[in-house]
């Protein structure tokens, strides 16, 4: 390639991917052509669905199931003195809810309670990557990347998997799939999220006519490659992802925008209210997250991602505890809300939940402390087709251990594909010489009690 071309794309700055650059050069990795062109367009799901797109309430930490929905009446056992704080009634359905969360409990007969999750492992790392790919240790697709792999989405002009105040890059990674159903991640843990962004999309040092030309200029130089390498299949992941770059220009920044919304909905979702408990300030804005949420899944994204960290609560359990429910019980309630009256609840599973849980507080020694607990917790669905007002599963005496109604995150991935009308073993993607699905070599039991 000539040098002037070559500082010419170099130069370009409208939020272009240097993987163009790259396709151009022939650096790009051969690959086995794919049996279809990767695409987002909308695709109709192999089986009747409850839902149509997904919202996912991450916990990162491991949110401790007996002082949130998994009741246990204390008993006077040092070791295993039961719910630290108290829980209430809620609701016709009678679900138990923990008075941390008075406003999501105002939604009780919205919820599917599953009190019998466990996992494979309680480290951090490897079981936040299984909750999220369905693995423990490598990087593989993440279950938004899988859904828009199997749905594609309903805005051509955004991506169909956005990930906010996230974290590691495994968490929302596309991994062996077409990086167009990589997922978008805007803001980073711990970030201001007033400031966070789509990086590289804002551009006004060219009119839109003028950036149309220059795209339309570099797709035609990607598609003459493309033809000369007709077995690359990564480049028409460049073109396409060229085209979705330039699409979002005109509508990602107005919907990241919140000066439209009533002061009353700010007020609800409590958006840069910056709340405190008993001194502690959670900085990530949850509110903004929530409704920025609720206006993607409006505008026709298919899986978001929000994210709340901070749930290892290894010391100072009740304190710590108790601030991240004021952090994100009105948000949730807020977004739940909100989902009903906008007539998008039915069609919008929204899934709640962290890696793993937290047994019951030991005290002993005046101690305030918790570990993890993979082998029990609680997960809990909202709408797209799940059976509200319903708890499902139990733990032991001590709740330690799921013994009723088990559900393994591989079942609980398979039954969200199935509300989505995706068959949950049968959705694959070859590499490396072999079909691999989200549900993993053994696959997942759908858990049709789950449903309404």
């Amino acid at each position: 390639m000539h040098s002037t071309r070559r500082q010419w794309l170099q130069n370009a700055s409208c939020g272009f991917s240097y993987l163009a650059l790259q396709a151009l050069l022939g650096q790009t990795a051969s690959a086995a052509p794919a049996a279809t062109p990767p695409t987002l367009a909308a695709k109709q799901p192999p089986l009747p669905a409850r839902a149509k797109r997904v919202i996912f309430l991450c916990m990162s930490g491991g949110p401790a199931q007996m002082d949130t929905f998994d009741y246990k009446p204390q008993t006077g056992s040092k070791k295993h003195p039961g719910s630290v704080f108290a829980f209430d009634q809620h609701g016709d359905s009678g679900l138990w809810i923990s008075q941390l969360l008075p406003e999501t409990a105002r939604h009780a007969d919205k919820l599917c309670v599953i009190n019998g999750m466990h996992a494979d492992t309680g480290i951090h790392a490897q079981a936040f990557l299984q909750i999220h790919t369905g693995e423990r240790l490598r990087e593989r697709p993440s279950l938004g990347s899988w859904i828009t792999y199997g749905l594609g989405t309903e805005n051509q002009n955004l991506p169909g998997f956005i990930s906010l105040n996230t974290s590691k890059s495994s968490i929302y990674s596309s991994a062996f799939l077409p990086s167009i159903y990589n997922g978008t991640p805007i803001g980073v843990n711990g970030e201001d999220m007033t400031k966070a962004t789509i990086n590289n999309v804002a551009s006004e040092h060219l009119s839109p006519a003028a950036k149309r030309r220059q795209l339309d200029f570099v797709q035609a130089l990607n598609r003459e490659h493309a033809a000369q390498h007709p077995h690359d299949a990564q480049l028409e992941n460049v073109i396409q992802s060229m085209e979705l770059g330039f699409e979002m220009q005109a509508e990602a920044p107005g919907l990241l925008d919140l000066s439209r919304e009533s002061q009353e909905t700010l007020d609800r979702y409590r958006v840069g209210k910056q709340p405190e408990s008993e001194g502690i300030c959670q900085k990530s804005d949850f509110g903004r997250q929530c409704l920025l949420a609720r206006r993607f899944i409006e505008s026709g994204v298919r899986f978001v991602e929000v994210n709340h960290g901070s749930w290892d609560q290894h010391k100072n359990h009740r304190r710590d505890l108790k601030a991240n429910c004021v952090a994100t019980d009105a948000p949730i309630a807020a977004l739940l809300e909100d989902l009903e009256q906008r007539g998008l609840l039915d069609e919008t599973l929204v899934v709640w939940g962290g890696e793993f849980g937290r047994p019951g507080l030991t005290p002993e020694d005046g101690k305030d402390d918790t570990d993890h607990n993979y082998r029990g917790f609680t997960y809990w669905l909202a709408g797209g087709g799940s059976k509200p007002g319903y708890t499902h599963g139990k733990t032991n005496e001590t709740g330690a251990q799921a013994v009723e109604g088990k559900v393994h995150v591989s079942d609980l991935h398979a039954s969200i594909l199935h509300l989505l009308g995706l068959p949950a073993n049968e959705l694959t993607y070859r590499y490396a010489g072999r079909d691999h699905r989200l549900t993993g070599p053994e696959g997942g039991k759908v858990v049709h009690e789950l449903f309404a």
